[in-house]
């Protein structure tokens, strides 16, 4: 782990122009599992974004972490650290939903890791949960939320469970040794956690992420509003409006690369075509959706095409339209991808 930290504070230094903006809003560790690393090599990572960057004085540091790695002592050490925030991948309250997920943590554990960072002083806590696992029933979802609303977590995110190609869950699928999820139970279960935000005064701010007044995710906000980031380490992405670029997934060829002076990452410029679409893909999934503004200044037949595409969703009811604004409905949101690829350029 001291070569990859050795390898970050590097690269950090090696890009030092690429953000348009002198000041960091937002520094967010995570992607794999940074609360492995200890106090020391945090605070070497750290020392090197202070030397580089001008930090704002209100910026949201967030520290991904498991529930199994998040210790009294653990936590009490975070909080004399820069870390402001912290993202807990809680994804279920059930063991048996855990274990079929083979998490390394227990129920048992997610609710200390809870309770200890509350006791430690951190106000500003988030959230994951997965829902349409087989096997969860309506009434054990509710009983997640339940704990989201008893634990006041001022942030959540939740998503539906996806089977990605080639992992242990669709080999087990298609060997019947597992039920593949259900999209009814799915759907059900999306509208019990939009009934649930609107019942405890989150704001649904994009699809897949719920805050508190006060609490929206800085990191999550500027990614589905297109403002640029740079990403550090192995397979991190970064954004600068223009362009999108991506290291190496592989860590050793990562690390090689940066001591020898050299950024392993792959540069795509994005084509007014793939502007426009990342647009609309994050743009719609948000609460502040598309305006027309934003595709004027993407360019005339962008403008004319998405209102040509969007208008029969706005009869539908899955999109309502104020002010030269575009946002999914409640019942929108459960087609979003859809809606968003009918308006693609392609």
């Amino acid at each position: 782990m001291d070569g990859m930290v050795d390898a970050i504070v590097k690269e950090l230094k090696m890009r030092v122009d690429y953000l348009p903006a002198p000041t960091l809003e937002s520094v967010y560790w995570g992607g794999g599992t940074p609360s492995l690393l200890n106090e020391s090599q945090l605070n070497r990572i750290w020392n090197s974004i202070e030397e580089i960057f001008d930090i704002s004085s209100s910026a949201e540091v967030t520290l991904e972490a498991n529930p199994d790695d998040l210790t009294t002592s653990k936590i009490e050490s975070l909080r004399s650290s820069p870390i402001n925030r912290l993202s807990i991948g809680i994804q279920s309250f059930r063991d048996i939903d855990l274990l079929f997920m083979r998490r390394a943590h227990t129920s048992s554990q997610a609710h200390q890791c809870i309770e200890q960072a509350g006791k430690a002083g951190f106000s500003n806590l988030s959230i994951d949960l997965i829902y349409g696992t087989p096997g969860l029933e309506d009434d054990a979802w509710a009983d997640n939320l339940a704990m989201v609303a008893q634990y006041k977590i001022p942030h959540l995110s939740c998503y539906a469970l996806t089977v990605e190609p080639k992992t242990l869950l669709a080999h087990q699928i298609r060997k019947e040794k597992v039920i593949p999820p259900n999209e009814d139970r799915m759907t059900a279960q999306f509208d019990m956690l939009q009934s649930f935000a609107r019942e405890h005064t989150y704001q649904h701010y994009e699809i897949s992420n719920f805050a508190r007044d006060g609490f929206l995710a800085v990191h999550n906000t500027n990614y589905w509003r297109q403002k640029p980031y740079l990403g550090i380490g192995p397979s991190a992405h970064s954004f600068d409006g223009l362009t999108r670029s991506w290291n190496v997934a592989n860590n050793a060829q990562y690390q090689k690369a940066i001591d020898e002076g050299v950024l392993p990452l792959t540069i795509e410029v994005l084509t007014p075509d793939q502007r426009y679409n990342e647009y609309v893909m994050t743009g719609l999934r948000t609460q502040w959706g598309c305006d027309k503004g934003h595709l004027m200044k993407l360019g005339a037949p962008y403008l004319e095409s998405f209102v040509k595409v969007i208008t029969p969703f706005v009869v539908r009811g899955w999109v309502a339209e104020q002010e030269d604004t575009f946002t999914l409905t409640p019942a929108g949101k459960l087609f979003a991808d859809h809606i968003a690829s009918e308006l693609f350029q392609v």
